[in-house]
């Protein structure tokens, strides 16, 4: 027997949350879905997962590693060093890319039929997290061509794979919502992202920053995760101030995304 589903005022609201977890299948779906779009009628398919980091992390390493010579994380190579915060980075970009423009790109499923919309911008975060996952793969391979054996805080990187999840969404929800009223962020949002990319830890170690400014520096969330990643993989010391700041942050911009989402979700269909 079919489920009924009874629409009366303010029942959505305060069912908003249960309602997630009963369409948590759209969750897999949707994900599959997208991820079957970006590599249909490619050549190479998800290959090109693994060579878009492998490439940046090589013209980082000749950059800063080569032509600037600014220093490693500790004994590790330089390459390796740059690849461990290239993850991370590539998670939070390619979320925080493919996430804004979700609602924009499902307009016609929106017009159509009613689901929690918060499920549209996770499942494209989740997205990333498989080409993540792909990407990981080079990193055992650099793993095994430096003969680097990480240590027993490999077992923490989970953590720091959820925080890097949490600090795509949150930002994500909040311009994905911004988006569907104002289309000018869909070109704000590459600059952000290509800018962060510079002032974030990837190609260099966030310990060349003066010590004076290193906490501020951490207000940027992504330096505590890319710290965390390097870590967990080549050892060293983790700045715990700076990681307190970046979760600090990324708990205020995930309360902020899902503020923003949830307000203006009842409008999403008249605008777009």
């Amino acid at each position: 027997m079919k489920e009924l589903t009874i629409i009366e005022a303010g029942r959505q609201e305060r069912h908003y949350w249960r309602e997630l977890w009963r369409y948590r299948e759209l969750f897999q779906v949707l994900a599959w879905r997208d991820l079957s779009v970006r590599y249909r009628q490619t050549a190479i398919g998800a290959i090109w997962a693994l060579i878009r980091p492998f490439l940046t992390m090589v013209v980082f390493t000749v950059v800063f590693g080569h032509i600037a010579q600014l220093p490693s994380e500790g004994s590790a190579p330089y390459a390796l060093m740059v690849f461990a915060g290239l993850l991370p980075w590539a998670f939070f970009a390619g979320g925080l890319a493919e996430a804004s423009n979700s609602l924009v790109q499902n307009a016609s499923l929106i017009n159509k039929v009613y689901i929690p919309w918060l499920i549209v911008p996770t499942a494209t975060v989740i997205v990333t997290l498989v080409d993540f996952l792909i990407s990981f793969v080079i990193l055992l391979a650099l793993l095994l061509w430096y003969q680097f054996l990480p240590g027993w805080r490999l077992l923490l990187l989970p953590a720091f794979v959820i925080l890097t999840f949490a600090i795509s969404l949150g930002p994500a929800l909040w311009l994905t919502s911004l988006n569907v009223r104002y289309r000018d962020f869909r070109y704000v949002i590459p600059f952000v992202i290509q800018l962060g990319l510079y002032v974030s830890p990837v190609g260099f170690s966030s310990a060349i920053v003066p010590a004076d400014w290193r906490l501020l520096y951490s207000v940027n969330p992504m330096v505590g995760v890319i710290d965390g990643f390097r870590w967990c993989i080549l050892g060293g010391q983790l700045y715990l101030p700076g990681l307190a700041m970046s979760l600090g942050v990324t708990l205020f911009f995930l309360w902020l995304g899902i503020r923003q989402f949830r307000r203006m979700e009842k409008s999403f269909a008249d605008l777009i």
